[in-house]
């Protein structure tokens, strides 16, 4: 195991919310400035199985999740315009994406995401950089079938 990699804690949900996917497939927004990784991540999501977009600011996230109706949103926090905290905040005041889950994905540690939040903005946190598959753990935990 690389010596970096002793020290991380595997992704754990900060908050118990679960959407229930009603045995549909899951549905990811992936939220970033840098287009690259946006599409990037979309497409290493999709083949997981995961239906995914990609929007490059808050306002974005904001203008399609009421429509598209994603279960989780990935969300980078610093980017222009309006950043990942300010989208989060807006899109908890809406009811119709109040439920949706809303993880931060950033390069700031996780102390540092926490330092800025008022609420739960967040459900959930993994760092930019962590093992893909981290990730997939981390978006899981916040799914349950309709009956569960």
């Amino acid at each position: 195991m690389p010596f970096s990699r002793l020290f991380q804690r595997a992704p754990r949900p900060w908050t118990a919310r679960r959407v229930p996917l009603n045995q549909a497939r899951l549905r990811v927004l992936v939220v970033d400035d840098n287009h690259n990784a946006a599409l990037a991540m979309a497409a290493y999501l999709s083949l997981e199985n995961i239906d995914s977009r990609a929007v490059f600011g808050g306002h974005d996230a904001i203008d399609l999740a009421p429509e598209w109706a994603p279960h989780i949103i990935l969300m980078d926090i610093w980017m222009p315009g309006c950043n990942g905290i300010e989208a989060a905040r807006v899109l908890r005041r809406d009811p119709r994406t109040d439920g949706i889950a809303i993880v931060a994905h950033t390069a700031l540690d996780e102390t540092e995401v926490r330092r800025q939040l008022k609420e739960d903005e967040f459900d959930g946190y993994l760092q930019k950089g962590r093992d893909l598959s981290q990730l997939i753990q981390l978006l899981k935990t916040f799914t349950r079938d309709a009956g569960a």
